[in-house]
């Protein structure tokens, strides 16, 4: 590559810089073609069990008998073999699927299918503005595919005292966030935030939801169903983060506002 000045420098120097790699990541769940991502192909045991909580196909990690990811001549096949009481979920969630995306909501047929069920109210947070500052400030510390790249999302999780407890990234914001919510399903102690350095969508705080957490911030800004999703399910929502400024779509305990 070639590192291009302005005028009235004008000057050319090859630099060699680190590419964030993305490629084509097939889920086969039970036999079925599921979906087709393109995103960082690391850690895709992590990202198995969260992309399948999200689509709702399991309700626990040991819901998944068998996790196989392996590299294909295009790209990588993550192989998922489901409980017995679960297979007749991906019958049911194929049949109403149209088409092979990189979202889990684009590829249903129908709008009836969006409105999945939220199994359980996120707790109020006891997490103050002074706490995500804080963890807005060492956000960068786990974000370190993104130093070199410059091309990735992050997701990272934390406690009640803006500690990082997991961390996640990938050239995906879904894949960053369900990266996030596997390693979190596997751990004991369940976190109070998380923080993603991207847009928030309705499927970031659907993915949010199903990690249990009471609160969602992210550096971009929330789309509107994204704010109604959060209003439904009472999860805090913080948009625009900054580390000196945020803007609280969505407070319903009023904690963040005290």
């Amino acid at each position: 590559m070639t590192l291009l000045r302005l005028p009235p420098d004008g000057a050319r120097e090859p630099i060699a810089r680190d590419i964030a790699i993305e490629c084509p990541v097939a889920i086969e769940v039970d036999g079925f073609g599921y979906a087709v991502m393109m995103m960082t192909p690391e850690r895709l045991d992590d990202f198995a069990i969260g992309f399948l909580l999200t689509e709702r196909l399991i309700e626990r990690p040991d819901d998944m008998l068998e996790v196989e990811p392996f590299a294909a001549e295009t790209g990588w096949v993550v192989r998922i073999t489901l409980a017995e009481h679960l297979r007749g979920r991906i019958h049911d969630r194929v049949r109403h699927r149209t088409s092979d995306t990189s979202c889990g909501l684009c590829g249903l047929s129908g709008l009836e299918q969006i409105a999945r069920p939220v199994a359980v109210r996120p707790p109020a947070p006891q997490v103050t503005a002074a706490t995500l500052f804080t963890a807005l400030a060492g956000l960068h510390d786990h974000q370190p595919l993104n130093r070199r790249t410059g091309a990735v999302h992050g997701a990272i999780a934390c406690d009640d005292q803006g500690r990082v407890l997991a961390a996640a990234e990938d050239v995906g914001r879904h894949n960053a966030l369900d990266k996030l919510v596997g390693t979190l399903a596997k751990q004991s102690a369940p976190a109070d935030f998380i923080l993603v350095t991207s847009r928030i969508s309705y499927e970031m705080v659907d993915k949010a939801l199903v990690a249990g957490v009471g609160l969602l911030a992210g550096i971009s800004a929330p789309t509107s169903l994204a704010i109604d999703h959060a209003q439904a399910h009472g999860l805090t929502l913080i948009a625009l983060a900054r580390t000196d400024a945020m803007l609280v779509a969505n407070d319903p305990h009023g904690r963040i506002a005290e």
